[in-house]
């Protein structure tokens, strides 16, 4: 449908009676303005709420979100009068007015956003407060399990993803079990949010047993919010197989089909597959997994690729590390003497030169570092450590 509506300009003469006269909102519409039947009755709540502002009628604006709105709270100014409301999968669009302002109040699942417009900068205000005041809930108990996918492919049924519900730790709880350098780093990885993504690669790398997983299970629960966490239990398989990756990068059924949501993609011990020397086949899987982060593969998917490899940078192939593709790269090593022993309580069994967290979950069990099984180069902490 389409519907146009004409005003003229006001004139101060004007504009100082409908201070004390309000019009109703949709005489106030702006000069014109067109719908179709792709606008939603949301949409005309919308435009109506704005045209005592774009005539200059109210031209005091003043807004305020809401993350979680308290049961119960309507977030309607005193002695609001609900014009409009559109109700739609779970969102809403009140507009509303009082002597001398106008209010929208646009709501979802947990939070809204609220928006006053006023004839003074001080009603303005005021009306906010009255609205958002002890409206903001108690933000939820932080549980420590985290629902986490695990992708892996069946020769009979082809790409398959299981979820499971894991145990996490939050990062206060765990931040001592590494050494402040590598805390430092981790701080700010976990405070990451969608706005602040550039890179698309976020590689660990560090000797078996210093808690790179379990760095990972962690950011898994600060990042439940917003971030899916799928695990890769074939990586070597992943990229040999194009139907796999395929499967992998568009998504499963049963995940969340939200638009804004985002995927992080963990792949362990894929010492081979970013070593420098890789041999041309092992090439072909890097070009593939950096074709998913920043390559065409990945465009328009919201997926981030996490790597754990026990190589040390040096050995890593450039194309890994360069400038802009990674969104973190951190060295995870071992404690120092001093913090090892700090952490554990006593120096006993602590070497010289430190230790690392499995060692030190060892030590603390009653075992000795020396009669730890040997760790070869490929050997990982795998999903423990």
């Amino acid at each position: 449908m389409s519907a146009n509506r004409s005003r003229p300009t006001p004139s101060p003469t004007d504009r100082s009676a409908a201070l004390t006269s309000p019009t109703p909102p949709e005489d106030a519409l702006p000069a014109r303005l067109t719908f179709d039947d792709a606008d939603s009755p949301a949409d005309v709540v919308d435009a109506l709420f704005l045209g005592r502002f774009t005539n200059g009628e109210q031209p005091y604006a003043r807004s305020h979100s809401v993350d979680r709105v308290k049961k119960g709270s309507s977030l309607l100014p005193d002695g609001a009068t609900v014009l409009r409301e559109a109700r739609s999968d779970g969102r809403s669009n009140t507009l509303a007015e009082g002597e001398g302002w106008t209010a929208l109040i646009s709501r979802w699942t947990h939070g809204a956003d609220v928006t006053v417009t006023a004839v003074s900068d001080e009603l303005a205000e005021r009306r906010l407060r009255e609205a958002v005041d002890g409206a903001e809930d108690e933000p939820e108990p932080q549980s420590d399990s985290v629902s986490m996918g695990f992708w892996y492919h069946s020769p009979m049924r082809g790409p398959r993803r299981t979820t499971r519900t894991i145990t996490a730790e939050s990062w206060q709880d765990v931040r001592a079990n590494y050494t402040a350098g590598v805390a430092g780093s981790l701080d700010e990885l976990m405070k990451v949010t969608p706005d602040d993504i550039s890179g698309r690669l976020l590689l660990l790398h560090g000797p078996p047993g210093t808690g790179k997983t379990s760095a990972l299970r962690t950011l898994a629960r600060s990042w439940r919010d917003w971030c899916q966490v799928d695990c890769v239990l074939d990586p070597e398989h992943l990229f040999n197989n194009i139907g796999y990756l395929m499967d992998i990068a568009i998504g499963a059924d049963d995940m969340e089909t939200e638009q804004q949501r985002w995927r992080l993609l963990l792949l362990e011990d894929c010492d081979e597959l970013i070593r420098g020397e890789a041999k041309h086949a092992a090439g072909q899987a890097l070009s593939r997994l950096l074709n998913l982060t920043d390559g065409l593969l990945g465009q328009g998917r919201n997926v981030l690729v996490g790597v754990t490899t026990n190589e040390d940078l040096e050995r890593l192939h450039p194309a890994v590390v360069r400038p802009g593709r990674c969104l973190a790269r951190i060295e995870v090593g071992a404690l120092s003497r001093e913090e090892a022993v700090g952490w554990l309580g006593t120096d006993e069994g602590v070497g010289r030169e430190g230790a690392t967290l499995a060692e030190l979950f060892a030590l603390r069990k009653g075992a000795s570092p020396a009669s730890l099984p040997a760790q070869h180069e490929r050997e990982g902490a795998g999903l423990y450590l």
